[in-house]
């Protein structure tokens, strides 16, 4: 259940936080390659094409055999400590917060738990809360992602004194902005539009067929996912080069920085 449903069986704020938690762990193991090869593409100025001379990655597979021949199997898995901190951290706080402003929202007024409007408003804030709790994990895990050989950062520990000592406490917020401005409706609109689709489910499948409900739950939040992740996708880009500000020497074997 995601969500505070007063006509069924809801969970604790406790163990939404750890299905959270539970989940964002899982996802980041899977996803770990992908998201290196997006934050690589999100940091270089040159334009993805073959066409362009000075572009280091031109597509998904092109990059997938330079990282893999040039930095190794394990550079997929870069940074996975702190985007494990970031994955576990954000899933606990946002579910457990979503969970406990849905309830608050249908113990205090008159409008229904399971309404979109209530699940875009509750999952915003809910993703606003869990964006400001594990912000400075993220900006580690970008340039853990980001860096070349050979490394800047050796170790979590190293990047956390080297960047509290050289660029000051506030630089583990550098993002924050465009992230807050993103979050809001890329998480309001997610729950939203997981709440819809399974409405929607509800209404084209006859309750005698309903079955399989895991792969109707990982359908809809696969829907619910991509389309709100394109409509605020550029924030995340913003963000990303915000993170790697003064982190441009790190950068220098991968073409322009500005």
């Amino acid at each position: 259940m995601v969500g505070y449903d007063p006509e069924a069986k809801c969970v604790s704020s406790v163990e939404a936080a750890a299905a959270g938690s539970a989940s964002g762990l899982v996802t980041r193991v899977l996803v770990s390659p992908l998201d290196v090869i997006k934050i690589r593409f999100q940091l270089q100025i040159e334009q993805l094409s073959s066409r362009n001379p000075g572009a280091k990655y031109h597509g998904i597979l092109q990059a997938v055999q330079r990282i893999f021949q040039e930095e190794g199997l394990v550079a997929f898995w870069k940074g996975h400590v702190p985007a494990q901190f970031l994955s576990v951290g954000y899933g606990a706080v946002q579910f457990m917060a979503f969970e406990s402003l849905t309830k608050l929202v249908h113990i205090t007024t008159s409008y229904n738990a399971r309404d979109s409007f209530v699940h875009f408003v509750c999952g915003g804030l809910a993703a606003c809360t869990a964006t400001v709790a594990v912000q400075p994990v993220d900006t580690l895990r970008t340039r853990f992602a980001a860096q070349g050989e050979p490394k800047i950062y050796h170790s979590l520990r190293h990047a956390v004194v080297t960047m509290y000592r050289t660029e000051g406490p506030r630089t583990f917020y550098r993002g924050l902005t465009p992230t807050i401005i993103a979050i809001f409706p890329y998480a309001g609109l997610q729950f939203s539009f997981y709440n819809i689709l399974q409405q929607f489910s509800e209404w084209v499948i006859p309750a005698e067929g309903r079955k399989g409900g895991n792969v109707k739950n990982l359908v809809c939040g696969s829907c619910a996912g991509i389309i709100s992740k394109t409509l605020t996708y550029p924030f995340d880009l913003f963000k990303k080069r915000l993170q790697v500000g003064g982190f441009e020497h790190a950068r220098a074997a991968f073409g322009q920085v500005r």
